[in-house]
């Protein structure tokens, strides 16, 4: 499926709930049913800078492929981890780094969280984004 699908499939899921409460509920499931990062990622060099909570992230490159590991010290950023993880791990490096993730505003992430959080879970996107200019370089020179 292609990043947009993907995305779309979420808005459809996030359209059944009738209040934020109801979808913070399921960003909590989902951030528990998060599988965690491989203990051995789970490093200092690892931690995403600036982040108001503890959040490790390894990718890595398979058949032209960017695959994410990640995991945060809390459940609510887990649950956000667990989309971002499900819309772009999986994907080629071009189209991760030019996706539009408009389902966030789509499913009233950004509106509803604090301004700590949502600057949180911005770092996570812009370093899944800008991660993958590494995995470009190794795909030109092939």
């Amino acid at each position: 499926m292609t990043i947009q699908e993907i995305q779309e499939e979420v808005i459809n899921e996030f359209k059944i709930f009738d209040n934020e409460m109801e979808k913070y509920n399921y960003l909590i499931k989902l951030g528990k049913n998060l599988p965690p990062i491989d203990s051995k990622y789970k490093t200092e060099d690892n931690l995403i800078k600036g982040c108001q909570v503890k959040t490790w992230f390894y990718s890595s490159f398979k058949e032209g492929k960017v695959f994410y590991e990640i995991d945060s010290s809390t459940v609510m950023i887990r649950g956000f981890i667990a989309l971002l993880i499900r819309v772009l791990s999986g994907q080629k490096p071009e189209d991760i780094k030019n996706a539009d993730m408009y389902f966030i505003d789509k499913i009233g992430l950004r509106e509803n969280f604090s301004p700590l959080r949502a600057n949180s879970l911005w770092k996570l996107v812009n370093k899944m984004k800008s991660d993958v200019t590494s995995y470009e370089t190794k795909m030109t020179k092939k």
